[in-house]
């Protein structure tokens, strides 16, 4: 069973840049396909971006600004996310699951999120 955990989170200016990382012990994440979700103050949770062995997803609000990559030295996956926007405001959730059937929902494991504040 792979435990994840976020960290990066932190409170920003409106076109700052940060990156986000989901760590993982008890499991290698090659073998998972990884999601990263968030929910902002009184809305649902949504989808952000999502890689598995062939391709990424975004989000059609955070393409061009949101990269997502795997780090397999360090066994994470790294959020880079430029030209922030208050918009972004929320914790956000990294998830894994081990097909990549559906990348915007499914998945069995999640972290316990990190917070971002973007300030404008």
């Amino acid at each position: 069973q792979v435990n994840l955990v976020e960290s990066g989170g932190r409170v920003v200016q409106a076109g700052d840049s940060l990156t986000l990382t989901c760590d993982a012990n008890g499991d290698t994440l090659r073998r998972y396909s990884i999601g990263w979700f968030r929910q902002a103050p009184g809305k649902d949770r949504e989808f952000v971006a999502a890689i598995s062995w062939i391709t990424t997803v975004y989000e059609d609000s955070v393409k061009g600004r949101f990269t997502l990559s795997r780090d397999n030295d360090k066994n994470a996956v790294h959020l880079q996310m430029n030209n922030v926007i208050p918009e972004d405001t929320a914790i956000y959730y990294c998830a894994a699951r081990l097909d990549s059937d559906d990348l915007g929902s499914g998945y069995g494991y999640w972290g316990q999120g990190t917070q971002i504040t973007v300030s404008s």
